[in-house]
């Protein structure tokens, strides 16, 4: 009969597990501000380029399309983005963080910082740089198609 499949061992799976643990901390250290890693990634993204598109915006954050639309919602629940049809093209949407956006995202980075920390906390300073440069390298490998 043969042995199953060490799924514990797979690439995959312990990229699924790692997600699982970075989600976990980063909801920890970010409890008292009530936002989820992609609303942070959203806020940064847009204090970079005011004024992004909503498609534009999901490939940057690298989220599902289909689903952003409720994302930015919640973040417009919170006063913290603004959204607004495109005077050029009526199916646009155009998205900006407010002032109370910019400053939540600025109170939450300490906190974000501290959950990246404990998230690498296992690892040594050289493997912490080995770990992110070889995903940086895997990500960028798949988004290239190589």
């Amino acid at each position: 009969m043969p042995k199953s499949y060490d799924f514990r061992q797979a690439p995959g799976h312990l990229i699924r597990r790692a997600h699982q643990v970075a989600v976990a901390v980063f909801m920890e250290e970010t409890a008292a501000h009530e936002v989820t890693p992609v609303q942070f990634a959203i806020l940064n993204a847009l204090m970079d380029d005011p004024g992004e598109d909503q498609v534009t915006l999901a490939g940057r954050v690298a989220f599902d399309a289909a689903t952003f639309g409720s994302v930015i919602g919640r973040l417009e629940a919170k006063g913290w983005v603004r959204r607004q049809l495109d005077g050029a093209d009526r199916r646009r949407k155009l998205l900006w963080v407010t002032a109370e956006g910019e400053q939540a995202a600025q109170a939450m980075k300490r906190s974000v910082a501290k959950a990246q920390r404990r998230i690498l906390g296992p690892l040594d300073a050289a493997e912490q740089e080995q770990l992110v440069g070889l995903l940086a390298k895997l990500v960028r490998g798949h988004e290239e198609g190589t």
